[in-house]
């Protein structure tokens, strides 16, 4: 009764850690050999007998009947006036199997034991959720925030599982409090001491790409193909999208009257502005409209150097680029590309790095930060604007202005 009272009790993590029986019982058997090698020193001579359905066990030992006084291994071996008080016509070279209680092993090894299985449940428990989770990669996910961490947000699932949002994965205005329904895209899963870490990104493009998936039924059903997505967390995506069905517009199925279809998609991005784009496979006019919402003049490529020189009007120009150089570095991400903006009529430029005598190597990439690569790009834009756009303080872009205005207007 001793075993199958603590089998029993063992019993309560089944229901605890969702683990079948038969795992259970695996287990068990697994623990109970590992306390037999440490107070025997082998197990291989004893038998565990495990009933899943009723939750019991049995453990015996088997030894051979030897002459009184030649015992060599008292695990393996048992003399003949021991095996005679089990069973009085036990003779030489016979197999005698003894029962062993839970109790013989001693109440600090029952202790150990239980430790061991609470132990090798949790392992179990854990290899479980990694291999779940894992197969998960790359899918949305909805989980509820437990608690908020400075550098993350901790979210549980319904079945009690920690999933983390790192600060750096969170779209920027992303606010969340205790209790909120947060989706994401699953990104990574990685066993850290036995334990699984799960980790969650807002600002992925397989984020984007996926919530396409849920909103889009052509995209789900596989008539319309998402070829690229590229994004700015919070501020601006391109999507370019692709049907085999000459019937689908694939834009106007994705962006929906008066943006309707996209609309879900945005608000939970943030707002986050998305141009939705067609694809095709060549280059030139893939350029031509990663470039939207400017209207492109010509486009000039290299494709060794996989360089593109784009020519616009100038008021085209400042579209091309976007707000904070966002419009043209989204669209080199999707072309594969390196963008370089012209701008139409004007013939007399000059590259910024040709001032670098003057102006700081520092001061110049800032302003390429945001597309402006040449003399006259920088002088066309406002001042104000510049300051907003750039991490350049005022006095120092007032004096590149000042170098460049001497260049040009002599």
């Amino acid at each position: 009764m001793e075993n199958l009272a603590l089998i029993e009790s063992f019993s309560e993590f089944k229901d605890d850690k969702f683990i079948d029986r038969v795992t259970l019982m695996a287990i068990l058997e697994e623990v109970f050999r590992s306390a037999l090698k440490k107070k025997f020193g082998s197990d291989d001579n004893f038998d565990i007998i495990i009933n899943p359905d009723k939750g019991d066990l049995e453990i015996w030992r088997n030894r051979v009947v030897v002459e009184d006084g030649e015992v060599e291994d008292p695990n393996e071996e048992i003399s003949l006036s021991e095996a005679r008080k089990i069973e009085p016509d036990f003779e030489v070279g016979e197999d005698v199997s003894e029962e062993v209680k839970l109790i013989d092993l001693g109440r600090r090894a029952i202790l150990a034991l239980r430790q061991n299985l609470i132990s090798k449940i949790h392992e179990h428990d854990n290899t479980t959720i990694y291999k779940q989770f894992k197969d998960l990669e790359g899918e949305i996910y909805t989980a509820e925030v437990h608690h908020i961490r400075h550098k993350a947000v901790i979210l549980l699932d319904d079945e009690g599982n920690e999933i983390i949002l790192p600060k750096e994965k969170q779209i920027p205005s992303d606010f969340f409090r205790k209790g909120d329904n947060v989706r994401g895209v699953i990104e990574s899963v990685e066993l850290k001491g036995n334990k699984p870490t799960i980790i969650m990104s807002r600002t992925s493009p397989a984020f984007l790409e996926q919530l396409f998936f849920q909103e889009i039924p052509e995209v789900f059903d596989g008539l319309i193909t998402i070829k690229k997505a590229v994004r700015i967390p919070g501020e601006k995506a391109k999507v370019a999208v692709d049907s085999y069905d000459d019937r689908i517009d694939p834009v106007g199925a994705c962006v929906g009257m008066k943006g309707s279809r996209i609309h879900g998609i945005v608000r939970e991005l943030g707002n986050e502005n998305i141009d939705v784009i067609n694809w095709t496979n060549n280059a030139q006019l893939m350029v031509t409209r990663a470039l939207s919402p400017a209207r492109v003049s010509s486009v000039k490529l290299n494709d060794e150097k996989k360089t593109a020189q784009v020519y616009l009007k100038p008021e085209e120009v400042s579209k091309a680029i976007g707000r904070g150089g966002h419009n043209i570095r989204l669209a080199g991400q999707l072309t594969g590309y390196e963008i370089d903006v012209f701008r139409e009529g004007v013939e007399e430029d000059v590259e910024l790095t040709e001032f670098s005598d003057e102006i700081e190597s520092w001061v110049i990439e800032e302003f390429k930060k945001i597309g402006l690569d040449t003399a006259r790009s920088v002088l066309e834009q406002d001042v104000n604007d510049l300051i907003k756009r750039t991490d350049l303080e005022e006095e120092t872009i007032r004096e590149v202005v000042r170098i460049l205005k001497e260049e040009f207007e002599d």
